[in-house]
């Protein structure tokens, strides 16, 4: 891919971000390729060493406010006439309830998703707090030999700390996957503002 083709191709991915915010990351772009070339890089080169479309419109998505995206795509194009005014006053009880209704629907799930995780952190608390109680168990029947229940109660206690181990990175797995999940639930709504594959 040459250098024309490569800032063609991201001009066209990067529409729906402000037109100022389009030229400069073109400009940083061209200048970084520019530069690659003046080092003695061909300029197919350069632009493989810069790294593919997709890796830097989904650098910039990540980067870019959702609220600059969302402003950028309800700004009205042109003005609006009488009659689309007086049919979104009209409307507005019926798409202001609907938009509402859905933000509200993936505000629960993003809510939901957080508190499994959380309960799992409670979970994972309290193994750990029976296994340390058990533990103080067993040490309080050793004193007074009763045997049987000594043992009985250090492998209970063995077996939950055991158990509150493993929750223990079950919980960090999840925590991680969850965040995980929101990053990539977030920049799949900023994509949903930038019109992919328009060149």
């Amino acid at each position: 891919m040459n250098k024309l083709q490569f800032i063609s191709e991201l001009r066209g991915r990067l529409a729906g971000l402000p037109c100022e915010d389009i030229e400069n990351y073109i400009q940083y772009y061209s200048e970084m390729i520019d530069d690659r070339v003046e080092d003695g890089m061909s300029e197919a080169q350069a632009v493989a060493d810069i790294g593919s479309v997709d890796e830097i419109v989904t650098e910039i998505l990540r980067t870019t406010p959702l609220a600059k995206l969302v402003k950028e795509k309800v700004k009205p194009k042109r003005k609006l006439r009488t009659w689309e005014i007086v049919l979104l006053a009209v409307g507005s009880p019926l798409w202001l309830t609907l938009g509402f209704a859905a933000l509200c629907i993936i505000l629960a799930v993003y809510v939901v998703i957080w508190a499994v995780v959380v309960a799992l952190i409670c979970v994972n608390i309290a193994l750990f707090a029976t296994a340390a109680a058990l533990f103080a168990c067993v040490a309080g029947l050793a004193v007074s030999s009763h045997i049987p229940e000594m043992l009985m109660c250090l492998g209970a206690a063995l077996i939950i700390g055991g158990l509150s181990i493993l929750m223990f990175l079950l919980v960090k797995a999840a925590i991680k996957g969850t965040v995980w999940l929101s990053k990539k639930i977030v920049l799949g709504i900023k994509s949903c503002f930038v019109r992919k594959g328009e060149v």
